[in-house]
């Protein structure tokens, strides 16, 4: 009797053992890293810095032209792939518009707290320049605001140095134009969520604004009510191109 007894025993050792172990897999399993976070899509990228290209009328070929950019960043803002996705038409004028976006490079995008790869499109829009045209003209960062700082008057902020922006008369496709935008800073002076309130109609050339508005630092006023409680300020400002006053 003792020796079926412990033949019984060892027979069932293996199934217990077996039994025990496929309890213990999933514990295994659900320690496995989580998988990277998908590229972000969006159809207006923000830039740190905007994409120039540099073309002559001999590479469009006598006409106006245009195409869509396919551009993926990294986390850091850095460009690793850029593609066509809709040509001008012109072979060596899409690789001249790929090495502008190389050259370029994307704000980060942050989702909760965390930078993620992302995938956009930009549009360029190049136009033939007219020999008979008057003399290009260079812009500066001339807002508002900025001109209020530089004449002593009242203003509700100001700008600690002249935000950084480069555009000519020939961007703004033969008209006066005009952008007003609203942002956000935090404590330390850093410009946040800079928004587009009424656009110059030239989307590139917004994006321009919000890149020079998005790098800047300001100092804003406070009472002796808000110097110990600080809540973040919402800051307006506008800024005019004028194709009969440019510097």
């Amino acid at each position: 009797m003792k020796k079926i007894l412990c033949f019984s025993l060892l027979m069932s050792l293996p199934l217990s053992a077996t039994y025990s172990a496929s309890l213990k897999a999933p514990k295994q399993l659900s320690v496995q890293k989580s998988a990277a976070l998908p590229a972000h899509l969006t159809t207006r990228i923000q830039w740190s810095k905007f994409p120039r290209p540099s073309y002559k009328n001999e590479d469009l070929e006598d006409q106006n032209r245009s195409a869509i950019i396919r551009i993926y960043a990294d986390e850091t803002g850095i460009i690793s792939k850029a593609s066509v996705q809709e040509s001008t038409g012109l072979t060596h004028l899409d690789d001249l518009l790929i090495k502008a976006v190389r050259e370029a490079q994307v704000k980060p995008y942050i989702e909760n707290d965390t930078a993620i790869p992302q995938i956009g499109y930009q549009t360029f829009s190049l136009k033939l320049s007219q020999e008979n045209d008057a003399e290009v003209c260079q812009y500066t960062f001339n807002s508002k605001n900025w001109q209020a700082q530089q004449q002593d008057k009242k203003a509700p902020f100001s700008y600690r140095v002249q935000p950084a922006l480069d555009i000519d008369s020939e961007q703004l496709n033969g008209h006066n134009r005009a952008v007003k935008f609203t942002f956000k800073v935090n404590k330390q002076g850093d410009v946040k969520k800079v928004k587009v309130k009424k656009g110059s109609g030239i989307y590139a050339l917004d994006q321009q604004i919000v890149q020079a508005v998005s790098n800047s630092q300001v100092s804003v006023k406070r009472t002796a009510n808000t110097l110990w409680l600080y809540k973040k300020s919402s800051l307006k400002d506008e800024i005019k191109f004028d194709l009969n006053q440019c510097l």
